[in-house]
């Protein structure tokens, strides 16, 4: 070995490169002798470029299959200062760059995170990829920040440069991202301008098929999203009905038949084809909780919940965490709507580990869990819980729209506990249909149902019947069908109460018949009872039997699945009102006696 010739400096860089990467790809990856490896590397003293490329190598398999974040920040550090240096080494400088503010990120330092990324920002216009990667990274740290009028404003400025750049896809895509970023903003008279140029661009888009239509995809996915969010479950089905369509075509699609696209700033995906399908199916849930159709948000939640599950194999990607979150969300509703209450206490359970295992997720969505105990508290009929939940909720939310909910149901608790007439007032005064500070359809509806409700249960009967009467109103336009037909029941039980059976019998019949194809089992108790109390009035002992016979069906129903979640341990959750998820009280044997 003394005597032989020595190894040129490339040729011993690229075999111990090559040994890392076999390390690396192997099956299972060998992550602690391929670190090894390219550690030794420095002990040969490597010209600038190869030492500052190692670094970036080391730094990112720290971070991304370490907990030694601190170790994999100083690699990217070096690799940082020793690129500088260098002239056309932009993958690497900007690699460095990139990771080194996810780190920062990571550590809540996010002042240091987006100090990097304008630095690099600023010398990068010549290298487009990177200028874009790095413009959609800052401002994602701006939106995690909630600073959407800054975050815009780079997308803004990405839109501009991809002009510059010769590249409409990538304009399109920062366009659709400022978009979304303006519907989560409610800035709803800005974000019609931006969609309708996003729209021009995809009609006029002449490139890969897959991108157009992913951004297609992307496109319709705002659009039924900004319907749904104005609660209009009606108007938004032809969105939907394309998005659907948009989505079976793309997955047809072999991107692998398609020529890339010379131009850098074109190398940009929005998301994977699998999280697309997940995410259509989440909307799909949305609306279809919206609209009533129970059997169908579960029918797809169970398909993206299989299809989530797949993909956390092979990546678990923080936003199948957020897309799962939101699934559980919906199908729980769902879930109380039909009386299932056992099942919905137990996702409610999942909700809350898939947020203990994401601490972000816990602060974007803790007050729609509060809000969710608060609903299945109620269906319990634990009214403190259900109160406790609620205010909760409203105490930990910046959403309008979910403050409303929250507080039209704390409402309803104020009710029906009987004795928080001044709580009550104080809270009808700020959900006042007339003066709602809503953009929602749906939410402006159910306020009036609200209205109605305390005006029934003050026996102030004709003032009641004016606000459902503008609830059905308002629920028939959209297809809202279980405000329609719990606006019909209420209608029913009020012209029971002043005598007028036929009047309350074509309220109930098609109240009990819309309840039965959502279904809602508590519409359904409710339409029973005064079924069964009608047609005793009206001397028909046969159906007054039968009206009977449903409703003693209906009683145990809940009854059973009423004492079945009262021992199940993830009960207990209703305790929680404030710090992380307390999985700990999932570890009992039941629920405590003082709970129920």
């Amino acid at each position: 070995m003394a005597s032989a010739p020595p190894i040129p400096t490339d040729s011993w860089y690229l075999s111990l490169l090559g040994i890392a990467e076999s390390f690396r790809t192997a099956s299972p990856p060998k992550i602690k002798h391929c670190i090894h490896c390219l550690q030794s590397i420095f002990h040969f003293k490597p010209p600038p470029r190869i030492e500052a490329r190692t670094h970036v190598q080391l730094g990112s398999l720290l971070f991304t299959h370490t907990k030694n974040v601190d170790l994999a920040r100083t690699h990217l550090e070096k690799a940082w200062a020793v690129s500088q240096s260098i002239p056309s080494f932009d993958d690497v400088k900007f690699e460095a760059a990139s990771q080194l503010a996810r780190i920062h990120e990571k550590q809540s330092q996010l002042h240091l995170a987006k100090q990097i990324l304008r630095k690099a920002i600023g010398i990068s216009q010549q290298s487009a990829y990177w200028h874009c990667l790095l413009l959609f990274q800052l401002a994602q740290i701006h939106t995690h920040e909630k600073d959407f009028i800054s975050a815009c404003e780079l997308l803004g400025v990405g839109a501009d440069y991809a002009v510059v750049a010769s590249s409409e896809y990538t304009r399109a895509l920062f366009l659709l991202s400022k978009g979304m970023l303006m519907l989560i903003d409610k800035k709803y008279a800005e974000v019609h301008p931006v969609l309708s140029t996003c729209g021009s661009i995809i009609d006029n888009y002449t490139g890969s098929d897959t991108n157009k239509e992913s951004l297609k995809v992307y496109f319709l996915v705002l659009q039924v999203c900004h319907y749904l969010m104005a609660g209009q479950v009606k108007s938004v089905k032809t969105a939907l009905k394309n998005l659907q369509q948009s989505i079976q075509t793309i997955t047809m699609l072999h991107s692998d038949d398609e020529p890339i696209s010379s131009n850098p700033a074109d190398l940009f995906h929005w998301l994977p084809k699998e999280h697309m399908c997940v995410l259509v199916y989440l909307v799909t849930v949305m609306h279809s909780m919206q609209a009533g159709y129970m059997d169908k948000a579960q029918k797809y939640t169970d398909k993206a919940l299989l299809q989530i599950e797949k993909l956390k194999i092979l990546d678990s990607h923080s936003i199948l965490s957020a897309f799962q979150l939101m699934l559980l969300e919906h199908i729980i509703m769902c879930r109380l709507v039909m009386g299932q209450k056992s099942l919905a206490v137990q996702e409610i359970s999942q909700a809350c580990q898939v947020c203990s295992q994401n601490p972000r997720l816990l602060t974007t969505h803790g007050a729609q869990l509060h809000t969710l105990l608060g609903l299945y508290s109620m269906s319990m009929n634990c009214m403190e819980s259900a109160e406790a939940q609620f205010t909760a909720a409203l105490a930990s939310t910046t959403q309008t729209e979910l403050w409303q909910f929250a507080s039209l149901n704390l409402a309803i608790v104020y009710l029906r506990s009987g004795n928080r007439q001044q709580e009550l007032l104080t809270l009808l005064e700020r959900i006042n249909p007339e003066v709602l500070p809503t953009n929602s359809h749906s939410l402006r509806a159910a306020s009036y149902y609200v209205q109605g409700l305390q005006a029934f249960f003050q026996a102030r009967y004709n003032e009641a019947k004016r606000y459902l009467r503008e609830t059905l109103k308002m629920s028939n336009e959209e297809d809202l069908n279980r405000l329609t037909a719990c606006s019909l029941v209420l209608l029913g039980h009020i012209f029971l109460s002043l005598g007028s059976t036929r009047e309350s019998m074509n309220m109930v019949l098609p109240a009990m018949q819309l309840a039965g194809k959502i279904p809602d089992v508590h519409v359904q108790l409710w339409a029973s009872a005064l079924l069964r109390d009608l047609y005793h009035l009206e001397g028909d002992p046969v159906r007054e039997r039968d009206g009977y016979q449903m409703h003693t069906s209906f009683s145990q129903q809940l009854l059973k699945d009423h004492f079945q979640s009262s021992q199940q341990s993830e009960h207990n959750l209703i305790q929680w009102t404030e710090g992380p998820c307390p999985i700990h009280l999932l570890q009992g044997d039941g629920a405590s006696s003082s709970i129920l």
